[in-house]
Parts: structure tokens; sequence; C-alpha cells
């Protein structure tokens, strides 16, 4: 009797070690973090594009000629801005420059003569606000527009003599983009404006008016950015 006991015990005891060796303790799965990124805060970047429009050129009194030629080339330049998120509503404010060569040049033969005009925009700049939508965190689409100024240089050319006029012109810009942050720091986007300057009108120097050049242009460019 005492022996089939002490047996039965140690048969409990194998058997409660084996039950407690067979435990496996496993480690607790990582904790998923979200994606926390925002848009808020300040940026600058660099872009480059093409640019193309029509340039317009109407004539007065002995000019009385219209002219129309299409007007394009690359450009460049820098931005900085400033956003803040609201949900996934963004909204932003910004600033670029742009260097390009931007050229058009007409012929209009009237009668016996040959006239001629050629628009140049050598450089522009915007500054604009951006109203965005986020559907995933880091992928932006928006709306942009303000106002815009560059330097317009439009010459002609009536047959006989040839006169040439510059200046700084204020219009306004409209666009649309779409941007991408790559890294908490670094985004891409895509964006298309169209831009109208108004128009530079032309006159020799006792004031008489011989025309006006109107030069409106669409811009497609690409940029980065790094965000602060």
């Amino acid at each position: 009797m005492k022996y089939t006991t002490l047996a039965a015990a140690l048969l409990l005891s194998s058997t409660s070690a084996f039950a407690a060796d067979a435990i496996v303790y496993n480690e607790p799965a990582p904790a998923v973090v979200a994606d926390t990124f925002s848009w808020t805060g300040g940026y600058i970047g660099l872009n480059a594009g093409y640019a193309g429009g029509k340039n317009k050129f109407n004539g007065y009194d002995n000019f009385a000629v219209s002219a129309k030629d299409n007007a394009s080339g690359f450009l460049g330049g820098i931005q900085a801005g400033y956003n803040w998120q609201f949900d996934q509503t963004i909204v932003g404010i910004e600033t670029d420059f742009q260097g390009g060569n931007l050229k058009s040049d007409a012929e209009v033969t009237y009668g016996a003569t040959t006239y001629g005009a050629e628009a140049k925009i050598n450089w522009f700049g915007t500054t604009r606000v951006r109203l965005g939508y986020t559907p995933v965190d880091r992928f932006m689409v928006y709306a942009t527009g303000g106002v815009a100024y560059g330097k317009i240089k439009a010459s002609a050319f009536d047959g006989v003599n040839s006169f040439s006029q510059s200046d700084t012109k204020v219009g306004y810009t409209v666009g649309a983009g779409a941007e991408y942050a790559v890294t908490n720091n670094v985004t891409l986007k895509t964006e298309y404006l169209y831009t109208d300057l108004g128009k530079l009108k032309l006159d020799d120097v006792n004031g008489v008016r011989f025309g006006e050049v109107k030069a409106p242009f669409h811009t497609v460019r690409v940029g980065v950015n790094y965000k602060f």
C-alpha cells in the first residue's frame, strides 16, 4: 500500500513538471503604429517645367494690323510656402519665382508692307492660396489661385521703323496640382497654372499708340519640396 501511494505521488509530480515545461512563453505582438504624417508646416523647394500660350498683337492707326503667334519655352524656379491641416482639408499659401524664355514672333503682310511683332517673358512670379484635400495621409490634391506678376518685353516693325518697350505687369493665375509626401520631410508635386499678365501698350517717344500685346500662357511643372 505504501509503495502504491509513493508511486502515485511520483507520477503526479512528474506529470505536473512536464506540464509546466510544456508552457511556452510568447512575446506580445508589436503594436501597430499609425501613420501620423501632417501637412502642417513650412516648406521650400525647386521646380522646372514648360510654358506655352498664344501671344496677340493688336495695332492702331498706321499700324492697324493684328497678329497671333504661339509662344513656348522652358522655365525653372523656386517656391516657398506654409500649410495648415484641418482633418483632411489643407489650407496654404505659396509664392514662387520663375526664370525662363517664353517667346513668340509674328509677321503679317498688309498690302506691300510686312509688319512684325515679337513678345518675350523672361521671368514671372506668383503668390497664391492653395486649398487641398487628402484622400490618404500622404497624398494631396489641390486647387490654387492668386496674383501673378512678370516682365513683358515687346517689339514691332512697321516696314520702316522698329521700336520696343517693356514693363512689369500684374495679373492673375489659377490652376491645380497634386503632391505626395515621400518621407516626413520630402514631397514631390506636379502642377498646372494658367497665367494672364494683362496688356502691354506700345507707344513711341511721342506718346503715339502703335498697339498692345497680350501674352497669356499655360504652365506645366514638377517640383520637389523640403518640409520643415
